[in-house]
């Protein structure tokens, strides 16, 4: 039997690892240098370096030398990194809701003011999704 072929598996490819989602979680937190990056996930440093020569491989980052002597490289994200804002947001809601005891261990505040708690809506009309609101529609011919 064939596996299914599918979206979420060929990004699983990509950012499918835990210290590859922690190392981009902190580029999104502004912790661009590869020293701070290390500090604040806590893997070690030869497990960091193949994880974030994978997300540039995959451009999801960009390394940016900002030394020379010695060269010293920070990692920006792409248009592609970009994009992964919003699952690592929905990833930490699933988490604060399910997996973590206590309160949540951060807190964000939208620019409305409230605390935010991200749902996924339907870019046309607006409409919270849910597994309920979705049939599979036929594939697009190119």
């Amino acid at each position: 039997m064939t596996p299914r072929s599918c979206s979420i598996a060929n990004a699983l490819e990509v950012v499918g690892e835990r210290w590859s989602l922690l190392a981009l979680r902190e580029v999104f937190f502004g912790n661009t240098r590869f020293d701070q990056i290390a500090a604040n996930t806590g893997a070690s440093r030869d497990v960091l370096a193949a994880r974030l020569k994978k997300l540039v491989s995959a451009g999801v980052l960009e390394k940016v030398q900002y030394s020379s002597h010695p060269p010293r490289h920070e990692y920006h994200l792409t248009d592609s990194g970009r994009a992964l804002h919003n699952v690592l947001l929905m990833l930490r809601e699933w988490g604060d809701q399910y997996v973590t005891e206590g309160p949540p261990p951060q807190v964000f505040q939208h620019s409305c003011g409230h605390v935010l708690h991200p749902r996924v809506v339907c870019a046309h009309c607006g409409e919270e999704v849910s597994p309920e609101s979705l049939t599979r529609a036929a594939q697009p011919t190119h």
